[in-house]
């Protein structure tokens, strides 16, 4: 689907709102700079100017100078023999400070492992990123059916059994924020996607969690649930997933959920603020 495929290159233009230009306290240069380092992804070894330019919709020159003072400051790394940048360790400092104080990562992983064990699958733990859900902890089985998706992997919102149910948790306002995103990549795609997440948000009521089955990869079946982790975090949510002739939509929907949803109510109850 094209918007699969689109996506992640075009969110970030979607997301500069006017807003920011009308907002003195709002520093472009200092967004333009994080849009940057936030255009590399899981599977990117390293960018040109060029493709940076590109997926951050912004002028090379531009891009030029942003990349040589992020390498000043070391958070990108200039490859002098192909003229590529990478992310620097800069990048991993923050990312690991962050991931360090996430409380609830220490507290979901034992359980998330059991649950992959049992299910021989992958259990992960989300939280939005523009328009897709970042993973912040992975746990799988030791079985080779399982999918290896691990920390700082992100998948579209709108296909994605987690991030179906991170639009069924947050208020209603900003779930039409977002969703408004989201048709705005492809109007042609728009339908199907729509009734995907509908599809969704009734699942969420009725069976307790959300699926995808053959949604987000046709290959692929997983389910997911939301919860409010406190103490000012976002709304996250756990998935768990795998190949769909391993993972059955009857298997999870009758043996894993039960599991899934008392792993969410012991998370809650163990994490302060609940």
């Amino acid at each position: 689907m094209f918007y699969l495929s689109t996506m992640l290159d075009t969110e970030q233009k979607k997301n500069r709102t006017p807003a920011h230009k009308e907002d003195r306290h709002f520093v472009t240069a200092l967004a333009r700079g994080l849009e940057v380092l936030a255009c590399f992804r899981g599977g990117d070894t390293a960018l040109t100017n060029q493709e940076i330019a590109q997926r951050c919709k912004l002028p090379r020159s531009t891009v030029s100078r942003l990349t040589m003072t992020l390498t000043k400051l070391g958070y990108l790394i200039h490859l002098e023999d192909s003229g590529r940048y990478r992310l620097g360790t800069a990048c991993l400092a923050l990312g690991s400070s962050m991931l360090a104080r996430l409380d609830v990562r220490k507290i979901a992983r034992p359980m998330m492992q059991e649950l992959a064990d049992f299910a021989h699958a992958s259990v992960s733990l989300g939280v939005r990123d523009r328009l897709s859900m970042l993973y912040i902890e992975s746990c799988r089985s030791t079985s080779a059916l399982a999918l290896t998706l691990d920390v700082g992997s992100r998948i579209p919102i709108a296909t994605s059994a987690i991030g179906r149910a991170w639009l069924a948790a947050i208020p209603e306002r900003e779930r039409l924020d977002v969703t408004e995103q989201i048709r705005e990549l492809d109007d042609l795609a728009w339908p199907d996607i729509k009734r995907g997440i509908e599809r969704g948000l009734d699942d969420y009521r009725t069976l307790g969690v959300t699926c995808s089955f053959g949604d987000w990869q046709s290959d692929v079946n997983g389910i997911a649930r939301a919860f409010q982790p406190g103490g000012g975090l976002p709304v996250m949510a756990i998935n768990i997933g795998g190949p769909s002739f391993s993972l059955s939509k009857e298997f999870l929907l009758d043996e894993v959920k039960p599991r899934l949803l008392r792993v969410i109510a012991q998370l809650e109850d163990a994490l302060p603020g609940h």
